[in-house]
């Protein structure tokens, strides 16, 4: 039997099933999934707005964390509304091409956050262990060379993989995608020819992004808590600590997730695909949910705008 017997040859539209096995409460696991999108949306718009129009905001480390709140703002809105369109209205096909550009926003961004992370684990490594020197090394310049380095260095990389589908893929397995958006192995499984390059890319991908950041993350903290450790007073050594608490708090939430999500879709072959899918979308939806609430309930000079912007 030929090939194009068994197959679909370059399908047009994908169907998205949304959570394999949980189909009959999708409905209701939307509603947690959209007061999560809102809170976040709503969240990361008035920590942008403040820090904008704050002057005393236009900082490095106020500048990263309104990066950080454009990117969870792009992550959130790349995939919940589609989601939410399977779960609650029961429209699960999706333009192939329009799969393709929610598989890049979705990676690319995933990339960026995590540079952007790195760059806010130095800024407080510089802010701590060399503070004489912070004001001279973090300029406005090199914030702004940073920003375009991280995009420039997540486009780079993501940009490949999406050639690789569109290009070298002409014959599908289906057109069901079991999942409920379009991730790059949900879409490679998908097809009818050898993937062995496209697995081997995205594995490329996924440890130069993440084991690069993580390694300089982690050596960041270790040399900023060897730092504050070493502070005579007890005060600047809880001051020094607290400013780093709430980037812990967000780089660990992350990065578990984020591997949790990428190697039970590798190597998970006994773990439910439903506790796979609901971790991989918690894993693009808590970061933007619990950015705000993180960075606003820890960083001092943030929750005082947000009380004068209630209070007007």
């Amino acid at each position: 039997m030929s090939i194009s017997n068994i197959t679909v040859f370059l399908p047009s539209v994908l169907t998205l099933i949304g959570i394999p096995g949980l189909e009959s409460v999708q409905c209701w696991i939307g509603i947690p999934f959209c007061a999560m999108y809102l809170f976040a949306l709503i969240g990361n718009s008035s920590l942008l707005i403040i820090i904008i129009s704050e002057r005393s905001l236009h900082q490095p480390m106020y500048i990263f964390l309104g990066m950080l709140g454009v990117t969870d703002i792009v992550l959130g809105t790349s995939i919940v509304p589609k989601m939410l369109g399977i779960f609650w209205f029961h429209v699960p096909e999706i333009y192939f091409d329009s799969c393709l550009l929610q598989m890049g926003f979705i990676h690319i961004f995933e990339c960026i956050e995590s540079g952007i992370l790195l760059a806010m684990a130095l800024d407080r490594y510089v802010a701590i262990c060399y503070p004489l020197r912070y004001t001279a090394i973090f300029t406005h310049q090199l914030v702004t060379q940073i920003g375009a380095v991280v995009t420039l260095r997540a486009a780079i990389l993501v940009a490949p993989s999406l050639v690789l589908i569109k290009c070298r893929f002409q014959f599908y397995h289906t057109t069901i995608i079991s999942h409920s958006y379009c991730e790059h192995m949900a879409i490679v499984k998908l097809a009818a020819e050898n993937v062995r390059f496209n697995k081997i890319y995205g594995l490329f991908v996924a440890f130069t992004v993440a084991g690069f950041d993580l390694i300089f993350i982690t050596l960041s903290y270790i040399q900023i808590f060897i730092t504050v450790f070493r502070l005579p007073q007890k005060e600047a050594r809880w001051k020094a600590f607290n400013t780093c608490i709430a980037h812990i708090c967000v780089f660990l939430q992350l990065y578990f997730l984020a591997f949790f999500s990428f190697f039970t879709h590798r190597f998970g072959a006994h773990v439910p695909p439903y506790i796979h899918i609901l971790f991989s979308s918690l894993y693009l939806l808590v970061p933007p949910f619990l950015n705000p609430l993180v960075y606003g309930a820890k960083t001092k000079q943030i929750r005082i705008h947000v009380v004068k912007m209630l209070c007007s």
